[in-house]
């Protein structure tokens, strides 16, 4: 297993400086996050010129690329220069959002389905991430979805299993489909809390990704406007050096 930190957790940066931040906080892969409604990456721009967005992450700093994270929905010509951008930059996983909470089960599997074949003729395994207000925020529903579009998988974010009405969900089924994971400290009322005041339990979830023979990447991934300055640096390294010591 590898520990990548994705630049959604150094959002109020720009795109260079985010990856210069955390290769100097020791880690050496990078998940890049694209949202259109902040200015870091946004995928339109970088479905456009493909090429001038993978050169800045070499011009910025010597991280290898280990996932990327579509954090808006985009239309299909958009979705095909992203995969370019994918391509270019060797990137083997991409993680997508769900559809919204009550979309009809055919409809977003038609989306997924058409999605996910344009990522596996260029190599790429295609991901959804587990969210509250989306589809996945039951992982009945996300395995169902995996099972309906073969080959595609699922990047468990457990916050969202953890702080949410009801209290905690029991989601261990998720784990045979996992090909990724977002990951902060969480508890029952607060989405991001300081490492080792959450109920996120690290040691289990990695004994279960041995379990199911996970040999890919974890992304240390803190939230936009949650923490920010010196905070937020000793976080990121913090859960770094804590997955590093559970390898």
């Amino acid at each position: 297993m590898h520990i990548a930190a994705s630049t959604r957790s150094l959002w109020d940066l720009a795109f260079p400086a985010a990856c210069l931040q955390i290769q100097e906080l020791g880690f050496d892969k990078v998940e890049i996050w694209l949202n259109e409604d902040y200015d870091q990456l946004k995928p339109s721009k970088v479905a456009v010129d493909p090429e001038s967005a993978a050169g800045l992450l070499k011009e910025a700093s010597r991280l290898s690329p280990a996932a990327i994270f579509l954090e808006s929905e985009v239309d299909m010509p958009t979705f095909s220069g992203i995969i370019r951008f994918a391509k270019l930059l060797r990137v083997a996983q991409l993680t997508i959002l769900a559809s919204p909470k009550g979309t009809p089960f055919n409809t977003e599997i038609d989306r997924l389905r058409e999605r996910n074949a344009l990522c596996h003729q260029a190599g790429i395994r295609l991901s959804v991430v587990t969210k509250a207000g989306t589809l996945t925020e039951d992982p009945h529903t996300a395995v169902e979805l995996c099972q309906s579009v073969k080959g595609m998988g699922i990047t468990l974010d457990p916050s969202y299993y953890i702080c949410r009405p009801g209290g905690y969900l029991e989601h261990d089924m998720v784990y045979p489909h996992v090909l990724h994971l977002h990951l902060r400290d969480t508890s029952p009322t607060e989405i991001q809390v300081l490492g080792g005041l959450g109920d996120v339990d690290y040691n289990r979830i990695v004994a279960m990704l041995r379990q199911h023979g996970y040999q890919r990447s974890l992304s240390v991934d803190l939230l936009p406007k949650t923490m920010e300055g010196e905070d937020r640096l000793r976080e990121m390294r913090k859960l770094r050096l804590l997955l590093t010591s559970l390898m």
